[in-house]
């Protein structure tokens, strides 16, 4: 064939391919996409907040965390929806993001972003090597969620103390949360998190407790780009959590969400996705990239199932958007009471902490699970390593001398 018509089909197929995707964009994937969307900058996004003021970053370095994470993984969330034509929609790992304050607490932000470049290089790896479901598979997941539940564990005892903090706010947050949640009908169309923001945001209007002096030539992003330290003692603690925390925690997460509604995701090409865009986001200071399983399961429940990657494509756009204003959403965040962000992130993480306690401690691998969550909340580091690492040392170890049944089955 031609040179010439070789290029022609390319650009036929490309322009049918846009054509396609305006027929199946609908006012309910909009919708969706919107919902989705809202949902991963409210909680998660008080998350990262959480974190990152806990380790003692500026507002620089948190606005540049920001927009590595709305609008790289705003862009591989576009590129993988419209490539493989599904709901894939990539966000920024909830344990990961946990695991950095007490890692920063001893770590310097350049050892904690060479982790981050090594994890990414080493998802990469496995993706190519088709190796991900091997690796979902050497630890077993109780002793994981053990993990997860002791990192998690300190936001859902910061969102309790917020009530000492902030009564009125931490107090209608919560109602507003459970008053929704109580209603399914009513919180499969508007999740409670958004609810509570709106609430909690309107409280913090009313009282005229926030202020911002921000110029607004200053609100489109600058992204800090950072360099790497690569240390012993960092890459042992920060690497296999990452990992695991990506490829297991959250990647298993979005696999089941999107089977579950009667995709395909293709596991090992979203392992390199993770992978490349967790490198290139760490060198602004974004933490490790993961196909989210929150915001796929909004965006697959509802509408014809062909089409519903646009509502993939639609919240992938508002993000990179967000992204390009990360300092002044980031301000915006850092200006409201403590007890705001404290209320928001432990709510957004009452049901992963349910399910991280339930998966742990439910039937087997048990006792594993209940060192490695000891030896998390304790937080000791050892040879200047942290926690995680040794818990999950700890309880992989425990498992393999104590429950041989479990195994064996």
């Amino acid at each position: 064939m031609p040179a010439d018509t070789i290029g022609a089909t390319a650009a036929d197929e490309e322009e049918a391919r846009g054509a396609s995707f305006w027929r199946d964009v609908t006012l309910g994937h909009l919708a969706n996409g919107l919902v989705g969307f809202l949902f991963a900058a409210s909680g998660p996004l008080a998350i990262v907040l959480a974190a990152g003021t806990k380790g003692g970053l500026s507002e620089a370095d948190l606005a540049s965390w920001v927009f590595g994470s709305l609008f790289i993984n705003g862009l591989v969330s576009i590129a993988f929806c419209l490539g493989y034509r599904q709901p894939l929609v990539f966000f920024w790992t909830i344990p990961g993001t946990v695991l950095i304050a007490p890692a920063l607490s001893h770590l310097r932000f350049a050892e904690v972003i060479g982790a981050y470049i090594v994890t990414g290089l080493l998802m990469t790896a496995l993706g190519l090597a088709g190796w991900v479901q091997r690796v979902m598979r050497v630890i077993p997941m109780p002793v994981v969620m053990g993990m997860v539940a002791g990192v998690f564990l300190s936001f859902g005892l910061d969102w309790v103390r917020a009530f000492q903090a902030d009564l009125a706010i931490a107090a209608a947050m919560t109602a507003t949360y459970f008053a929704v949640s109580a209603v399914p009908q009513l919180a499969t169309r508007l999740p409670p998190l958004i609810v509570t923001l709106a609430v909690g945001a309107a409280m913090i209007w009313q009282a005229g407790t926030i202020t911002l002096d921000f110029d607004p030539a200053s609100a489109v992003a600058a992204p800090r780009l950072h360099m790497p330290e690569f240390s012993w003692p960092a890459l042992a603690e920060l690497v296999l959590p990452l990992a695991i925390s990506v490829l297991v925690v959250q990647n298993g997460q979005g696999f089941a969400v999107l089977t579950a509604a009667g995709h395909t995701p293709p596991v090992n090409a979203i392992a390199v996705g993770c992978g490349i865009a967790s490198t290139v986001g760490a060198f602004v200071g974004a933490v490790s990239t993961c196909l989210t399983g929150p915001v796929n399961a909004i965006i697959s429940s509802s509408g014809d199932r062909r089409a519903q990657y646009t509502a993939g494509v639609v919240a992938g756009s508002l993000a990179v958007v967000c992204g390009l204003l990360a300092p002044l959403v980031t301000r915006l965040m850092l200006a409201t009471p403590p007890a705001f962000i404290a209320a928001l992130a432990g709510l957004a993480m009452l049901r992963v902490l349910q399910s991280a306690f339930a998966v742990a401690f439910q039937n087997r691998f048990t006792l594993g699970a209940l060192v490695t969550f000891l030896v998390t909340v304790a937080g000791i580091p050892i040879f200047n390593i942290g926690a995680p690492f040794w818990a999950l040392i700890a309880g992989t170890c425990t498992s393999l001398v104590m429950e041989h049944k479990d195994w064996r089955a």
